[in-house]
């Protein structure tokens, strides 16, 4: 009896390892992190989808901006400022990673976690 798969990346990849044609383009990482999930506070959830809310209307503004044949200087400011609000929204989103999950991790022994994260901070900081 197969056991059900909730996740339909996980339920994709399932049935690509089944086919004969199957070409390996994801990779360890991505298949890694696929089905884990991170309860958040409500307040903590409220506040990432409002950072996000904000900066998905400047990028519709920037859009908008290009549409009108707004000046070059000014859609690279709003650029400029959606690049900070990203910015932003990473290290609230990795502040909480490192006091939540990477805590409980070390706490039940994992110690990969630590080199997931070196590894994160090594993205970000490109």
């Amino acid at each position: 009896m197969s056991e059900e798969i909730k996740c339909p990346r996980c339920a994709e990849r399932a049935l690509a390892e089944t086919s004969a044609a199957h070409n390996e383009t994801e990779t360890a990482e991505e298949a890694e992190s696929c089905c884990r999930t991170k309860h958040r506070s409500e307040k903590e959830y409220r506040d990432l989808i409002h950072r996000l809310n904000r900066i998905e209307g400047q990028v519709r503004g920037i859009r908008a901006m290009v549409e009108s044949e707004r000046y070059c200087v000014d859609i690279l400011t709003q650029v400029s400022a959606v690049k900070s609000a990203l910015d932003a929204f990473d290290r609230v989103l990795l502040n909480q990673h490192i006091h939540t999950c990477v805590v409980e991790k070390i706490q039940e022994g994992d110690e990969e976690v630590v080199d997931e994260l070196c590894g994160v901070i090594q993205k970000l900081m490109k």
